[in-house]
């Protein structure tokens, strides 16, 4: 028996949509055993999966073969989720100062030109 693997990741709950499964199998961004996967690529059980979110990587290994979307419980025993640890330095050194650049306070009005200009220095603009 075997399900197409953009089903089984929306199934299982990775993707929130099926749509979405089928767009990221379609970019490549998802590695059945090593390889890039196809949508209609089919799985069984065993079959260790690669699939990249943004900048998230995550390790999935086939347990059992889902075609409907189920329970979250359901899908949770459905797979086993080998993934790394996520990092905790952020991916660009400068994010946290971008984001605190970026708030204004509450009723300060339109930033003037002054401060659009201390915005980009802080951004790398």
């Amino acid at each position: 028996m075997s399900v197409r693997v953009d089903k089984w990741l929306w199934a299982v709950r990775v993707f929130k949509t099926r749509s979405a499964a089928n767009d990221a199998c379609s970019s490549g961004r998802v590695r059945v055993n090593g390889e890039i996967a196809k949508p209609a690529t089919k799985l069984s059980v065993g079959d260790s999966l690669e699939v990249r979110r943004r900048d998230d990587l995550r390790l999935l290994e086939v347990v059992a073969l889902l075609d409907k979307r189920v329970s979250a419980a359901l899908a949770a025993e459905a797979i086993v989720d080998r993934s790394p640890p996520p990092s905790t330095q952020p991916a660009d050194p400068l994010g946290d100062m971008i984001a605190v650049a970026a708030r204004r306070e509450r009723g300060a009005g339109r930033p003037t030109k002054k401060d659009r200009r201390q915005m980009n220095k802080m951004r790398g603009e």
